[in-house]
């Protein structure tokens, strides 16, 4: 067997995302890892439930062992099998993300035999993670453009914290044949239109009235359309996102409401996101540019020259936070 990889999980940004990363690239490349110190960096480390869902999620898929866990563990040995695509089913058990959930077993799957369905419940638009609107409309676009085949859908909402949220994957097995000769998010092209949604459920219409009308007098040299809906949840939750359309692609940009959140301050959080990215003039959104790192890692490969710039693909980013530096950290451990 081959030698652990050794991952310390509180560098960087500390969070379960180098958990997440680790568990991904174990199963495509079949290295053992082991993990310490997990998620060091928060105020409660150790595993949540999301996480644990990740690790069963990726060990079910790749026929792994691993050493036992449970919330609150901080450490982990993962050492993967064979990678068997099917029909999967995983519950997160609280409002956890469905979506980080997702970008940990996608690029796994697309390395499996056959077609795989996955159906993941917990938390559809939730704090710190991508809502599903960013992950069907920005995230899945820019994998399919690398030449993976993955279809979405969400069958129900999931705020925090009832939960409850219910979606559904599609993934085929990645055709090398599809692979393109170089991908490259550094020129979005021309803004086009947008929209501001707002969306509440089990809560006052007000609420998603307010806080797009304020997005959409903030932005208003955009020319934001309106949008707002209520949908039948589990429980009560709200969100808002402005979707801005570029030649080249969709950007999302979301707030997301809790019990001890303005509506001024969802829509603020909102409109603050939007004038970093247009003031930027960069292509690569500053959160999906740490989560494509993996997929075009794992689907294109890195092929350096000698200036550090890779031939397979190029993505022009808006900013290089924390996650992105720890990711390219963590991949540098495995690939």
């Amino acid at each position: 067997m081959k030698g652990f990889v050794e991952i310390d999980g509180s560098q960087g940004e500390g969070g379960g995302q180098v958990l997440r990363t680790s568990l991904t690239l174990s199963a495509v490349t079949g290295q053992p890892v082991r993990i310490e110190k997990i998620r060091a960096g928060r105020e409660k480390p150790g595993l949540k439930r999301q996480h644990l869902t990740c690790i069963k999620a990726v060990a079910a898929i790749c026929g792994a062992k691993t050493s036992a866990v449970e919330v609150g563990s901080r450490e982990l040995e993962f050492v993967p099998g064979a990678i068997k695509g099917g029909d999967y089913r995983f519950d997160i058990g609280t409002a956890g993300s469905v979506t980080l959930v997702a970008q940990t077993v996608i690029p796994v799957l697309l390395k499996a035999d056959v077609p795989s369905s996955v159906t993941i419940t917990g938390g559809t638009h939730v704090p710190f993670s991508p809502v599903w609107d960013f992950f069907v409309e920005t995230y899945l676009p820019e994998l399919r453009r690398m030449g993976a085949r993955v279809e979405a859908e969400i069958d129900q909402c999931g705020f925090y914290p009832a939960a409850g949220g219910v979606v559904k994957l599609c993934v085929w097995p990645y055709d090398e044949s599809k692979k393109p000769d170089r991908y490259e998010l550094v020129d979005l092209g021309e803004y086009k239109d947008g929209v501001v949604k707002g969306v509440v459920s089990h809560l006052p219409r007000s609420i998603a009235e307010a806080e797009v009308g304020i997005v959409g007098v903030q932005l208003r040299d955009l020319a934001l359309k309106h949008d707002i809906c209520e949908v039948d949840a589990m429980g009560p939750g709200n969100y808002c996102c402005a979707k801005l359309n570029y030649e080249r692609g969709t950007v999302v940009f979301s707030g997301v409401g809790t019990y001890d959140r303005s509506r001024k301050a969802v829509a603020h959080e909102v409109v603050t996101a939007v004038r970093e990215f247009v003031k930027s003039g960069k292509a690569c959104e500053k959160h999906l540019a740490d989560q494509l790192l993996v997929p075009l890692n794992v689907l294109l490969g890195s092929n350096w020259n000698s200036d550090w710039e890779c031939q397979r693909w190029a993505i022009d980013v808006q900013k290089e936070t924390k996650h992105y530096t720890t990711n390219c950290d963590v991949i540098a451990k495995f690939m």
